[in-house]
C-alpha cells in the first residue's frame, strides 16, 4: 500500500501524517520526538516503515516556511442547559420530526390501508435503529469513552451518533435495513442488490466536518473516523479496498472499546465539552 505522507505545522506541533490515497489519514510521526501513532491498525506495518524513512531523511527547518504562532482557538459560551447536547436521547431529531411533522391520523390509516409507505415509516425505523446502536454504544462508558446522540448540524441535518475516547473520535451514522441483504463498496452500499447509495462517501465528508469543528475550538488535531452501523441486516459483505469507512452490524461496534493510543484522557474531555456544546455546530 503506498501511503503519502504530508507535515502539518499549527499550534505548536509539528507532524508528518501518513494518508490513504483517498486522503484518509492512518497514522502520524511526531516530528521533533520522532514518536509514531498508528490511527489504524490494519496498516501498522505500512505507516511505521514510511514515517520511519521520511523522520530519517526530514529536511532542515525552514524558517521562511515555519508558519506563525497560531491564536488561541475561540472560546465557546458557558454552557447552559439548552445548549448541552449530552442530555440528547438515541435519534432526539427524529423524535422531534416524529411529534412535530409526522402524519396525521386519518392519514396514517389511509396508507396503512393501502400499505403505502410514508415518510413517516422511514422515520420510525430510523428511530428504532438509532435507539438500538445507542444502546450498544453507550455500554462503551465503562472503558473510558464518551457518547453524544443527535448532534444537530447547521443545514438541518445531524449526526447520528458521536464516539469520544482514547481510541479517537468516531462519527456514527446507522442505517437500518430490516430483514435485507447489504453489500458495501468504496464509494457506494446496495440494499438486497438495488440501486447504489452514497453511505460512505457521505460518512467520510460528515467525519471530515466534525474533524473541523472539533479542531477549531480545541486547538490541536483530531482524528475522526467515520463509521457505517447497519441494524437489523440478514447479511452484510464488505468488499472495501480502502478501509477508510469502519462498518459493522450494531453488535459489533464493542469492537471499538479497546481501541487507545490517539487521545489523552485530558483531551477526551476537551472534545467532549466542544461536542456537547450546541453552539460550536451551529
Amino acid at each position: 500500500m503506498e501511503l503519502k505522507v504530508t507535515r502539518w505545522k499549527r499550534y505548536g506541533h509539528d507532524r508528518l501524517y501518513a494518508n490513504l490515497p483517498d486522503g484518509t489519514a492512518v497514522g502520524w510521526a511526531d516530528v521533533e520526538t520522532g514518536e509514531i501513532t498508528v490511527l489504524v491498525t490494519d496498516y501498522r506495518a505500512d505507516v511505521v516503515a514510511v514515517l520511519t524513512h521520511h523522520l530519517r531523511n526530514k529536511p532542515e527547518p525552514d524558517l521562511s516556511e515555519r508558519m506563525p504562532e497560531a491564536e488561541a482557538p475561540p472560546v465557546l459560551p458557558p454552557l447552559t442547559a439548552t445548549d448541552d447536547l449530552s442530555t440528547n436521547r438515541p435519534g432526539e431529531s427524529l423524535r422531534d420530526l416524529l411529534d412535530n411533522s409526522g402524519p396525521g391520523l386519518i392519514k396514517r390509516v389511509v396508507s396503512q390501508f393501502l400499505r403505502r409507505p410514508t415518510e413517516w415509516d422511514s422515520w420510525r425505523k430510523g428511530l428504532a435503529g438509532e435507539k438500538r446502536v445507542g444502546a450498544e454504544l453507550n455500554r462503551l462508558a465503562r472503558h473510558g469513552w464518551r457518547v453524544l446522540h443527535s448532534i444537530p448540524l447547521a443545514d438541518k441535518v445531524d449526526v447520528d451518533h458521536l464516539l469520544i475516547g482514547p481510541g479517537g473520535v468516531f462519527s456514527i451514522n446507522t442505517k437500518h435495513h430490516h430483514k435485507k441483504a447489504v453489500w458495501v463498496g468504496d464509494d457506494a452500499v446496495k440494499v438486497d442488490h438495488g440501486r447504489p447509495a452514497p453511505y460512505t462517501r457521505k460518512s467520510r465528508a460528515e467525519a471530515k466536518r466534525v474533524a473541523r469543528v472539533l479542531e477549531r475550538f480545541c486547538g490541536f488535531p483530531v482524528p475522526v473516523e467515520p463509521v457505517l452501523v447497519f441494524v437489523g441486516v440478514t447479511g452484510l459483505q464488505v468488499v472495501a479496498t480502502q478501509l477508510s469507512v469502519r462498518v459493522y452490524r450494531e453488535r459489533q461496534v464493542a469492537a471499538l472499546a479497546p481501541l487507545s493510543g490517539v487521545l489523552t484522557a485530558e483531551q477526551v474531555e476537551q472534545v467532549y465539552g466542544v461536542a456537547r456544546h450546541r453552539q460550536a455546530w451551529s
